[in-house]
């Protein structure tokens, strides 16, 4: 019998780019992933797509399994030869008991590795604006546990040394017994006006922070609500937070926007708006493939020379195009004097890559701008070819017939139904009210969500729906939709800008 392997992984403190390059691997290429609550379960997009999942998150007033059926999960999986993935939150040896994990894999003969995650000890601070050392304030720090009872006969705390120590204070899942930590700190010593603070869900667009002193503390604490999980910083340190902060300042902080863009494009427009402080939760609604028949293109390609005019209306419709050119063991020279045009900024920057300068790029990014560009270059009779999406609107072919062209429209590619994947997951962020944004960036990805979520489109009240032009607005509004968000400008700078703008206002 083969005997599989498990990674104890840790996830980190919650922002999904915390993990580590060999974590995420891990997840890439494991047959079972077992998770827990502290996990983000944004990384299981980047499972396999017959991997099983298998959740044993644990909270204060509820398991779902017992540490010692998690070990048993963990050790009958191995047996079966699989490749298991553990994803824990933070790091899985703090206060993560992925030691005790290890020595049952161990004792049952079961390969394993511990995967270091980074610690929510020193990351959620950090994303707060605390430095939990400063050369001013102190030059040590200890960890400790705030799940133990302080008041217990036999605790393993020792806070006598703790009261004395001059370094800074970081208890983990000690929200409940806050009382009990700041009156055994004060009672052995610690002054009652040391700063100190509580972070819940650090690092993640719910991130709340609170400070006060130790004489205070508890009171601050139940006044805003704060509950698990959450970590507390005693310390100087915490009176750096108003200098340091920087998370929380960013204009798209507290936000989480759905991207409904095909999982290949997804990443450009999650970039721009994590890097203004969003989370950005990637949910594709279709597939980028080609043609079932590939042979009416492949003879536009073979014969684009024989063009005046071929026009490009997506950065899509270049990469298929110049592919099957590749197929075909063609390059730019069979274009001969065709002129390009090419709708929006990227469009055109795709050909620039591959050698071709474009002749017109309309101000306007979408169909009615091209014609109305074209006016008066395209002569009658002029022949036009026009590779493009199978969904495509025939509003371009209709107005470039009537300047007198002969347009030869082809499929060069299909925008499909994307795998139905993740959707329950959605639907939960959606009645926690969790998802604040949904983005479409075509008409495609309006009508692939709503059929992707059925029944469920009550669940978007109050969620701000954005589009990235009129057309696709348009979509939306004739579906039963509410556009929140339409941007003046129809690319995906111009989608971003406007959702800044939104919450600026």
């Amino acid at each position: 019998m083969t005997v599989g392997k498990v990674y104890l992984i840790g996830a980190g403190p919650g922002d999904i780019k915390l993990i580590t390059v060999k974590g995420l691997e891990c997840i890439q290429k494991a047959d079972v992933i077992v998770y827990d609550r502290l996990a983000n379960p944004r990384l299981l997009s980047y499972r396999r797509p017959d991997a099983e999942l298998i959740y044993v998150g644990k909270s204060p007033d509820r398991h779902t399994l017992t540490q010692e059926e998690i070990n048993q999960v963990l050790v009958e999986e191995g047996l079966k030869g699989k490749v298991v993935a553990r994803l824990k939150g933070g790091d899985p040896y703090v206060f993560g008991r992925g030691g005790e994990e290890g020595e049952e894999l161990r004792k049952a003969g079961v390969p394993f590795e511990e995967v270091p995650g980074i610690t929510s000890a020193i990351s959620v601070p950090a994303y707060a604006g605390i430095p939990i050392t400063h050369r001013d304030f102190t030059a040590s720090f200890t960890v400790v546990t705030g799940h133990e009872e302080p008041g217990k006969e036999t605790s393993n705390v020792n806070w006598p040394r703790l009261a004395q120590d001059p370094g800074t204070l970081v208890f983990l899942m000690g929200v409940g017994n806050l009382p009990q930590i700041v009156e055994n700190l004060v009672k052995h010593g610690k002054d009652a006006q040391t700063p100190i603070a509580l972070i819940r869900w650090g690092t993640r667009p719910e991130q709340r922070v609170v400070t006060g002193t130790l004489s205070n503390i508890v009171e601050v604490v139940e006044k805003a609500g704060i509950k698990s999980p959450a970590i507390i910083i005693i310390g100087q340190v915490v009176t750096l937070r108003d200098t340091l902060r920087w998370f929380e300042d960013k204009p798209l902080f507290g936000k989480r926007v759905l991207v409904t863009r095909s999982r290949e494009q997804a990443s450009v427009l999650s970039e721009k708006l994590e890097n203004l402080g969003a989370e950005a939760w990637e949910y594709p609604t279709i597939k980028i493939q080609e043609p079932d028949d590939l042979a009416e293109l492949d003879a536009a390609v073979a014969h684009a020379g024989d063009y005046n005019w071929i026009i490009f209306t997506s950065v899509n419709g270049v990469k298929a195009f110049f592919k099957r050119m590749q197929v075909l063991k063609l390059d730019v020279r069979s274009l001969g004097q065709a002129k390009i045009c090419a709708i929006g900024p990227k469009t055109a920057e795709a050909l620039e890559e591959r050698g071709l300068l474009v002749d017109v790029m309309p101000e306007v990014f979408r169909a009615e701008a091209v014609v109305e560009a074209l006016k008066g270059r395209i002569q009658a009779g002029d022949k036009v070819l026009l590779p493009r999406a199978d969904l495509a609107r025939q509003v371009l072919v209709d107005s470039l017939q009537q300047l007198g062209a002969d347009v030869h429209e082809v499929i060069s590619y299909q925008t499909v139904l994307a795998d139905e994947t993740d959707t329950q997951l959605l639907l939960e962020k959606l009645q926690a009210g969790e998802i604040h944004v949904v983005t479409f960036t075509s008409s495609s990805t309006v009508t692939n969500f709503l059929k992707l979520i059925g029944d469920h489109r009550d669940l978007l009240q109050g969620v701000i729906l954005a589009c990235i032009g009129p057309v696709t607005a348009e979509t939306a509004e004739k579906n039963g939709l509410h556009v929140d968000i339409c941007a003046k400008q129809y690319t995906i700078d111009g989608l971003v800008n406007a959702i800044q703008g939104y919450f600026n206002k």
